[in-house]
């Protein structure tokens, strides 16, 4: 009898083992599944702590209803390191941002959508902006361009004409964010304005300091998007200090 009972109980072991590994299998690539642990509510971001396969890592998600003890599935994750949350007065070494987690797995087409993936979102009156887009403030500064050099008003005004295109700016250094998803966050201003825009971010792998004047070129993007808030009308992006 005792024989007869170690052998059931080794068989739903291995059925209990062929379960998760088949619920593993089904997920489509990319998307991840974690435990929540703890959770942080800000004005704007829900903060979890959350196991996945024995490892703790953070999440940050739009504001919304999570509980702990729960399994949540999320995907098109983008680090930030050293992300500091001025309203919770802590930085975190390593967050991982998202459009929203979910309580099942998504579907293909689901995972590659972010914005279909965070259920029972709270309301907030104003959506998070990352620290890297915050509205700047204009400076008094007047810089010539030179040679070679466009204005940003020219920049702004054209910028359709300049989509895809490198170009080079000067200005002065208005502020400086380093280390943001791989990237160093350079505003930048020459006293220039078009339509109210006077202000031009780039991204670089310099590191430049607040009142620099400096001359940089970088490739124009339009529209972009790069999640968690950063969005952009125009941005040079991959920006080399000349």
């Amino acid at each position: 009898m005792r024989n007869v009972l170690l052998i059931i109980g080794m068989i739903a072991i291995t059925i209990g083992c062929q379960n998760n590994n088949t619920t593993a299998s089904i997920l489509p690539p990319g998307v991840h599944s974690a435990i929540a642990l703890e959770k942080i509510n800000t004005s704007k971001y829900t903060y979890l702590l959350v196991n996945e396969n024995g490892i703790e890592k953070w999440l940050a998600i739009p504001l919304a209803e999570v509980k702990t003890g729960e399994t949540y599935y999320y995907a098109n994750e983008m680090v930030m390191h050293n992300f500091e949350s001025k309203e919770l007065g802590r930085i975190f070494e390593t967050v991982y941002f998202l459009q929203g987690v979910s309580t099942e797995p998504p579907t293909a087409e689901k995972a590659g959508n972010p914005h279909n993936m965070n259920p029972q979102p709270m309301a907030v009156n104003n959506p998070h902006q990352g620290n890297a887009s915050i509205t700047p403030e204009k400076v008094q500064v007047k810089v010539q361009p030179g040679n070679g050099i466009i204005t940003i008003a020219n920049l702004v005004s054209k910028k359709e004409n300049y989509a895809g295109k490198k170009v080079k700016i000067k200005g002065q250094v208005t502020k400086f964010s380093p280390g943001i998803m791989g990237k160093n966050w350079i505003h930048v201003q020459d006293g220039s304005d078009a339509n109210g825009v006077f202000d031009i971010t780039v991204t670089s792998q310099n590191t430049v300091k607040v009142g620099d004047i400096i001359t940089i070129e970088g490739t124009v993007s339009l529209n972009k998007d790069f999640g968690a808030g950063y969005h952009y009308d125009i941005i040079l992006e991959d920006g080399v200090v000349k």
